[in-house]
């Protein structure tokens, strides 16, 4: 009983060393540990479960996750482990105003997202989750600036277009009262290969027919709420013409964006792209000798773009960019044959939609506000100016709470004027960014002017970093600034208590010397770089010790088989076994002695495999620990071949029998039966006739062999005779069917004949069978002829 308490005893001892070396392990892998960090400020950044230990007695790393820092003996209160968090600092309540309401709000009134603003403190690696709401407001304002390719193609389209204004206002009704329109026309660069740039053909490029100059673009009407204005100078447009085929409309809608002579408000601005032709972009103008990029920048005088042969077409980053900034939702309004260019050109600018032209137009009211309702039920949030470092990820909440994925959340479809959808928003950070210098980012909603404001905090030092002691004796002599319990060295001094000197040490040096190959680590991770030394760590069990000039080396770290370090057959020397004679192996696991794979007859395994660390490894048709089993190698009865024929020439067959036992049996009938060990063996001796035995694999002692005394031989036949037989007797056989064949076709043919002969014979001509015939009215009788 005393035994087994012992037994007891032991075993829970062992359990606990392993635990604690488990432990130690677990701190060695630690993120914080690994960090290296020697001061508050630095720790917090490794993670935001990292905490630094304030305490001057604590003697583990200060740098550690919190729970191991309290368990290693650092007070609560020593404990510095600082939160982010975020307040809200304006939260207008979303407009609830219906259309039929008498009080009509001002744009700057109405609210749609709220929050409007935030501030956020961000650790790193600590993301700060908020949430906002969205609400389509009702009767919302609406800008609507109409930009038409006015070449000579069009002709019949701004005829249809004139009236748009007052028809427009008036199917809007249902959606807005408060709608402004605009229009502006475009057609191509007025440089060649473009334009024709000759003196008369400037004049009526059309010619013989008329048509108007040609010009880039034209602000024909700013945006007014009078529609009757907007068809009176839409009526009064003309087309123009130009030399090729796609049009110069990217300029256009540059100019229509960034200029202020357009009249944009705060308002759902939604622009009306009209052509039937495709479109020039970057790269195009060099055409025209055009290389300096579009600045994007406005150039209207007296409301005509006067840089079209100064720069290049926009390019569509550039012009997808330059929409989403400014919230200008795009319609193209194309014909059938363009349309699936303009679709592919809508995927790469946010809040686009296209809408298909009839041939002149007819239908450009229905398909505009066909596509200001796909657009504007369609809610998608969008940030710029992340700072480095700094992500954001989006949840949706939909309609009903259904969370849409697509967009990484941050997009709601199908939304109703009065409906409310939610977004829970997250902003993490890696590090801190800009020294620690707040930094402000927006969240928009694509195609609204509201956004949503967020100033960005960024927590790089612990509050204990105000409270530092300057020149503090602990730090060697008051060298240096005792900080959250850690010195931060005055200048000209280093070390972990700055206890080196500068002048003395080099920084770079003391770093290059600390760091194996230039690498990043110090001191591997596994000691504190003193002065430029390393100095290692210690092992709780004093006989495991890290080593080297970079503690590099340890002894305990090295491959291990069936439990031990080194499989007990040899020494763990800076992470590698040193084996003893006899091994080899990365963990001396694989033993040099070949005799365990001596096969009883004196072969390594058999001759059919190799011997690797004692074990044979066997051919894939054999087995057995000596590859002794082999029911299907083709090659023994040839190997054994020799020994068969000797015995049943009775000669002399020490040599060729060699490590085999031979028996005898009269005939082959008489042979043991195959099995898995034992296989039957049939061979042409020197006179050419086949000679029985069996093999049987030894598994302890000799191979097996039964010979048949009885063999069989056979003479030769010829063959000649044989073959001339066949083929003559095929060739007599074709010969008779042919004549065979011959014969009944003869007598078929002389049967048809005579019942041809027997049927023209009984044949009879009857004249009253003919209801046509008449007899003859005069019968005249030729005097010469005499019946001859």
């Amino acid at each position: 009983m005393d035994m087994r308490v012992l037994l007891v005893s032991v075993l829970c001892g062992h359990l606990s060393f392993s635990t604690r070396k488990l432990e130690a392990a677990s701190v060695d892998v630690n993120d914080c540990t690994k960090s290296s960090a020697v001061s508050c400020g630095q720790c917090i950044q490794v993670g935001q479960q990292c905490g630094w230990c304030t305490s001057k007695d604590y003697a583990s790393p200060r740098c550690d996750e919190v729970n191991a820092l309290i368990d290693k003996g650092c007070p609560i209160i020593s404990v510095e482990n600082p939160r982010g968090n975020f307040t809200i600092d304006k939260n207008k309540t979303v407009t609830n105003r219906k259309k039929d309401e008498a009080e009509k709000l001002k744009l700057s009134e109405i609210t749609q997202i709220q929050p409007q603003k935030l501030t956020l403190y961000l650790r790193a690696g600590e993301p700060q989750q908020f949430s906002l709401k969205f609400k389509r407001a009702e009767d919302y304002p609406i800008d609507l600036y109409y930009l038409m390719d006015l070449s000579d193609s069009m002709k019949q389209d701004l005829h249809n277009v004139k009236n748009l204004g007052t028809d427009l206002a008036r199917r809007m009704e249902g959606l807005t009262s408060d709608i402004r329109l605009g229009f502006g026309s475009f057609l191509e660069k007025l440089a060649m290969p473009f334009v024709m740039t000759t003196p008369k053909k400037l004049e009526n490029p059309c010619a013989p027919l008329h048509c108007t100059r040609p010009f880039s673009y034209k602000n024909v009407l700013h945006l007014t709420s009078n529609g009757q204005e907007f068809t009176d100078v839409v009526s009064r447009q003309e087309t123009s013409g130009n030399l090729d085929s796609p049009e110069g409309g990217f300029d256009a809608i540059m100019q229509a964006v960034v200029c202020n002579e357009i009249g944009w408000r705060e308002a759902t601005k939604l622009l009306v792209f009209s052509t039937d032709a495709a479109f020039h972009f970057a790269g195009d103008g060099k055409l025209a000798g055009l290389v300096f990029p579009n600045d994007g920048k406005c150039y209207l005088e007296n409301n005509v773009y006067t840089k079209s042969t100064s720069f290049d077409y926009p390019t569509i980053s550039q012009l997808a960019d330059t929409l989403s900034e400014n919230n200008i939702q795009t319609i193209f309004a194309v014909t059938k044959d363009v349309q699936p260019l303009y679709k592919e050109l809508a995927e790469l600018i946010p809040k686009s939609a296209v809408g298909t032209l009839s041939v002149n137009s007819s239908n450009v009211i229905q398909l505009i506000i066909d596509a200001y309702n796909s657009l504007s039920s369609e809610v998608i949030l969008d940030n710029s100016n992340l700072p480095e470092g700094v992500s954001i990820s989006y949840v949706s909440h939909c309609k009903n709470g259904v969370s849409e994925t697509g967009d990484g959340g941050r997009k709601c479809s199908n939304i109703s004027i009065g409906d409310e959808v939610h977004f829970d928003v997250a902003i993490t950070t890696k590090n801190c960014p800009s020294q620690g210098k707040s930094e402000t980012i927006k969240i928009k909603l694509l195609g609204f002017t509201e956004e949503v404001e967020v100033v960005l905090n960024f927590i790089c030092e612990c509050e204990c970093h105000k409270t530092g002691i300057p020149n503090s004796p602990d730090c060697h002599f008051g060298n240096g600034t005792l900080e959250c319990g850690a010195c931060r060295c005055n200048e000209g001094r280093i070390g972990r208590l700055c206890e080196c000197s500068r002048d003395e040490v080099r920084t770079e040096d003391m770093d290059a010397n600390c760091r194996m190959d230039n690498g990043t680590d110090v001191c591997s991770n596994n000691g504190d770089c003193i002065c430029g030394t390393c100095e290692c760590k210690k092992r709780e069990n004093p006989e495991e010790r890290y080593e080297g000039k970079f503690c590099e080396c340890d002894n305990f770290n090295c491959d291990r088989s069936t439990g031990k370090l080194c499989a007990g057959h040899g020494r763990c020397v800076c992470r590698k076994c040193v084996c003893d004679a006899n091994y080899t192996g990365s963990a001396c696991d694989c033993p040099l002695d070949k005799q365990p794979c001596m096969a009883a007859n004196g072969q390594e395994c058999n001759g059919r495999g190799v011997c690797v660390c004692g074990v044979c490894q066997c051919s894939e048709k054999s087995q057995g620990p000596t590859c002794e089993i082999c029911p299907t190698c083709p090659e023994v009865c040839a190997e054994h071949k020799d020994c068969a024929e000797c015995h049943l020439q009775e000669s002399e067959c020490a040599t060729k029998c060699e490590n085999v036992t031979v028996s005898e049996v009269m005939r082959k009938e008489q042979l043991p039966e195959p099995n898995s060990i034992r296989y039957m063996c049939k061979e042409r001796d020197v006179n050419d006739c086949w000679i029985f035995f069996t093999y049987e694999e030894g598994r302890s002692s000799e191979p097996q062999l039964t010979v048949a005394k009885t063999h069989e031989c056979y003479t030769n036949q010829n063959i000649i005779p044989i073959v001339a037989g066949v083929i003559g007797g095929i060739v007599l056989i074709g010969l008779a069917l042919l004549l065979i064949w011959k014969l009944l076709m003869i007598i078929h043919d002389r049967r048809e004949f005579a019942k041809f002969e027997k049927e023209k014979m009984n044949a009879k001509w009857d004249t009253t069978l003919n209801p046509i015939y008449k007899s003859a009215v005069t019968t005249v009788v030729n005097p010469k002829y005499e019946g001859k």
